[in-house]
């Protein structure tokens, strides 16, 4: 298979960020269109699920410190909603004691600022692949899927 085909085969990822920093997101944003994804960018929200209306993700990228809703916050509803369970959140943050002392809200990744993009870019594709896998502080578990059931 060329390269070539392999990207015509290979259906771009929709990425969300939410990151209030103007810097970080012009160069997300310039990262991630570079990499074939479609994204979408946003400093803040009241309603995640009124930004994902005519926009699904693939998976989620946020800060953990947002005007109003932090991002622990935000992700925690994505995880207890059904319809947006399964989708991967990354939360990043310059104050990673904080979000580590509280827990990983259900997130996927924690990535602590400041990141080297190789770094980053290497742990949005895990959670593309591994989508199961949530973050602990004691490393990455796999959650139970549906079709899973544990006898006593």
């Amino acid at each position: 298979m060329t390269e070539l085909s392999e990207k015509k085969e290979r259906k771009p990822k929709n990425i969300l960020i939410i990151e209030n920093d103007d810097g970080l997101v012009e160069l997300l944003e310039e990262l991630f269109n570079y990499e074939g994804y479609h994204v979408r960018c946003y400093k803040e929200t009241d309603d995640v699920f009124s930004l994902m209306e005519d926009f699904t993700p693939d998976i989620v990228l946020l800060d953990y410190l947002l005007p109003g809703i932090n991002g622990g916050e935000v992700c925690a509803q994505l995880k207890r909603e059904p319809s947006t369970k399964h989708i991967p959140v990354v939360i990043f943050s310059a104050y990673s004691q904080v979000l580590l002392s509280l827990g990983s809200y259900g997130c996927n990744a924690f990535i602590s600022k400041p990141f080297e993009l190789t770094s980053l870019l290497d742990q949005i594709n895990k959670c593309l692949e591994n989508p199961l896998e949530i973050f602990t502080t004691k490393g990455p578990e796999k959650r139970a899927s549906a079709s899973v059931s544990i006898d006593d």
